[in-house]
């Protein structure tokens, strides 16, 4: 298995082309929109950073050779005296503009609003986002895919020691901020290796036993029915020689980025080879449905020593897709889908 990661569409199972397959070929394999409506139009409510970081000039002018045009949503203005808009791409926060979003599905249900509000705020909490695949309990012959065992704590540090003893974690744990708001304090994380240091952390938190993985984790892209897996160095496997050894509290502001890009490096096979396509795919489509998304990311990593024991860390919403490779073109086509689907439906 190559090193590149890969993408998988759910439906037909075919690899993606490369970029440099892709670059002579504009040509969308979805029917343009109808004459009557010469774009489809996409609105889009993003914060500056989110703009800079995923609306960048290749995905706009891609677009817009396919027939898509994005178009900035003035917030000081009523939503539904605007567009009119095919679809309403959104990443912003706060209990105002999820109702605007909310009142704005109702009355134009013709939309497609990615994602739903109140969908997105389920992975705002780690202790929630995390439960739905608990629930899923998912294995199969290839695999079996859970999570870190894990507590919450709001409130009283003191009592982290007792809390930790009696859920039986072992040591070292990893402290996450139980918000996960995509702001950069969300994913600052903390290891603690012994019970004296766990009193030093601040509430409220989310605390999960340390799982060895190699060093590498797996960010598993997915926008509607397509995945890329791409792979990021991780924090170091910790031996119980080491752990008898070290103690205190070690901050780590953001763990995997792309600058942490494990892709190309000289990997043992059996950390670098990716989660197989069938669980993935699986987990994948349970999850959209499950979690009524179509744009987010799972963390997985592989416990260190086996080849088929998973577990999902953490998942985000309408990720940082600037980083994935090639995103321009399933970003793209993935609009596309949408907005002819709409149009079979109205001529139905």
């Amino acid at each position: 298995m190559g090193l590149q990661g890969q993408i998988i569409p759910y439906k037909n199972g075919e690899k993606e082309e490369d970029d440099d397959e892709r670059a002579g070929k504009e040509i969308s394999p979805f029917p343009p929109p109808p004459l009557h409506s010469k774009f489809a139009v996409v609105g889009y409510a993003l914060t500056s950073k989110k703009i800079k970081s995923f609306l960048k000039p290749k995905l706009e002018g891609l677009a817009r050779n396919k027939g898509i045009l994005f178009v900035a949503i003035d917030q000081n203005r009523p939503l539904s005296d605007q567009g009119p808009f095919d679809i309403v791409l959104h990443k912003l926060t706060g209990k105002e503009w999820r109702q605007i979003l909310e009142d704005y599905r109702r009355t134009h249900p013709e939309v497609t609003v990615l994602d739903p509000p109140d969908a997105i705020q389920h992975l705002h909490n780690r202790q929630s986002m995390l439960q739905c695949v608990a629930d899923m309990n998912l294995s199969n012959s290839y695999g079996k895919v859970g999570i870190p065992k894990q507590i919450v704590i709001k409130k009283d540090a003191s009592s982290i020691p007792g809390a930790v003893a009696k859920a039986g974690l072992m040591l070292p744990i990893v402290a996450k901020p139980l918000v996960a708001d995509g702001s950069a304090k969300s994913h600052e994380l903390s290891l603690a290796y012994d019970q004296q240091s766990l009193k030093k952390l601040e509430p409220p938190l989310v605390l999960q036993e340390f799982v060895n993985h190699g060093g590498v984790m797996f960010k598993v892209y997915i926008v509607g029915e397509t995945i890329k897996v791409v792979r990021r160095f991780s924090l170091p496997d910790v031996c119980k020689r080491e752990l008898s050894n070290i103690a205190g509290v070690f901050r780590f502001p953001r763990v995997s980025c792309a600058a942490a890009s494990a892709d190309n490096a000289d990997l043992d096979p059996g950390v670098a080879e990716l989660p197989p396509r069938p669980l993935l795919e699986k987990l994948a489509r349970e999850l959209c449905r499950r979690l009524g998304l179509r744009l987010f990311n799972l963390d997985i990593i592989r416990e260190h020593g086996t080849r088929d024991r998973f577990y999902v860390i953490d998942i985000n919403y309408f990720p940082g897709y600037g980083k994935m490779p090639e995103y321009e073109h399933i970003f793209t086509d993935f609009l596309l889908s949408l907005v002819q689907n709409q149009y079979k439906k109205k001529s139905t």
